[in-house]
């Protein structure tokens, strides 16, 4: 019944100057993420046509749910755009859609070619008029159909689909720039992550283990997260920085007090952070804050901790409700990997009462209790990176355990 897909770009056709730039980058896009020989495409001024030849168009479609930068997709019929064979398409079109009830149903018509002898209307009513005779499962109604018939009249042809499927949208990852993404084992941070790259930014990440103070899970959970984001990622594949924090995690043990350990724990990860990141071409710095919603993540905290670099921090997540970060963690099948409890650096002591609104004078009094520039320059000269790629993960047993292939050899 449908053997292409029509693909739309949205707001990518309003950029101006850049736009070949945008459009060309969402197609390699396209064709990356579809990874289908057999499919052919067509471009067609402000839209694409993906030719299916025999190709199971779920397939595709999962292929273009991880395209950020289009705006939707449709199945869609062509035929020759005389009346009658609009007609019998139509027809056809419909009764794929019809599950052996009743629904409400309308055409809607769009008349690109102003040569075609009649108006939009009136195909929609001549479409209309020949489908409901030739079927009893259908009720008209106008104004909130069920089912509804899109009939597109072009100069080369007239187009047919009923469904609209919602894309991405934002822009295609990579347009924007590249940012360092700071990676816990927990719900947010992916979330953030992915909400960046369907923004256009590229994304790095960057995680602080205390391999042994926390468990070798919880640096296979961040792999395992790593490699879910690479699906959005051009090439499938993430950088992922492994920090070893774990000299740093002991000194702020012993000499930060309790209540103020988080705080200037995360001001250390700041630093961490900004460093590796100018050292890479990071413009910005990413992480899954969300206003409120911790101890660590009022307003005062987040002020004192900032202000520990210069590099903006974008915080995708600042405004969102627990619930609905929740939801896009499960679209993007990170939730189940997320909630397993394996603790990072952050959770792993908690203090019984952190404070909510840090004093930055003590904050740098506390500081000076041990030389933290010298643990920070260690660490970065110990850290290393991964390259987390969505298509190669496989699984081994190291010390009993079955962890990425890639995670045995650091660990060893």
């Amino acid at each position: 019944m449908y053997e292409r897909i029509l693909v739309r770009y949205g707001d990518l056709t309003l950029k101006g100057k850049n736009k070949k730039m945008f459009i060309d980058r969402v197609n390699n896009l396209i064709r990356e993420k579809v990874n289908n020989d057999n499919v052919k495409y067509e471009r067609n001024h402000d839209r694409m046509y993906i030719l299916l030849n025999g190709e199971d168009h779920n397939e595709v479609i999962k292929g273009l749910d991880r395209v950020s930068g289009l705006r939707g997709y449709s199945l869609v019929s062509k035929v020759d755009k005389d009346t009658e064979s609009i007609n019998k398409r139509a027809l056809e079109v419909v009764q794929g859609e019809l599950k052996d009830k009743v629904v409400t149903f309308k055409v809607e018509s769009k008349r690109s070619d102003k040569l075609y002898p009649i108006t939009s209307q009136e195909i929609s009513k001549v479409v209309a008029k020949y489908v409901l005779s030739n079927t009893d499962l259908l009720k008209v109604d106008v104004h909130n159909p069920e089912l509804t018939l899109h009939v597109e009249v072009r100069t080369d042809a007239a187009f047919l689909y009923c469904k609209k499927i919602k894309g991405m949208g934002g822009f295609p990852v990579g347009v924007a720039g590249k940012g360092l993404l700071m990676l816990s084992g927990g719900i947010d941070s992916p979330v953030a992550g992915f909400l960046a790259m369907k923004q256009g930014i590229e994304i790095e990440c960057i995680h602080f283990e205390s391999t042994p103070l926390t468990s070798i899970e919880s640096a296979q959970k961040v792999i395992d997260l790593t490699e879910k984001m690479a699906l959005y990622a051009p090439r499938s594949k993430i950088k992922l920085y492994m920090v070893p924090f774990e000299k740093m995690h002991q000194a702020l043990l012993e000499f930060i007090p309790e209540s103020y350990n988080i705080t200037i724990m995360r001001r250390m990860m700041y630093r961490i952070a900004e460093r590796i990141a100018l050292e890479n071409d990071d413009l910005i710095l990413i992480n899954g804050e969300s206003i409120g919603q911790v101890a660590s993540q009022t307003l005062k905290s987040i002020n004192v901790v900032s202000r520990t670099v210069t590099m903006p921090i974008v915080r995708p997540l600042s405004t969102y409700d627990k619930l609905d970060i929740i939801d896009i963690s499960k679209k993007i099948d990170c939730y189940l990997t997320s909630i397993k409890p394996f603790e990072d650096c952050c959770t792993v002591y908690v203090p019984k009462k952190p404070t909510t609104a840090p004093n930055m004078k003590k904050c740098l009094q506390y500081e000076t209790h041990f030389d933290f520039e010298k643990i920070i320059n260690e660490t970065i000269e110990k850290t290393k990176y991964l390259i987390c790629d969505a298509k190669n993960h496989r699984d081994i047993t190291f010390e009993g355990l079955v962890v990425s292939e890639v995670l045995a050899k650091e660990f060893s």
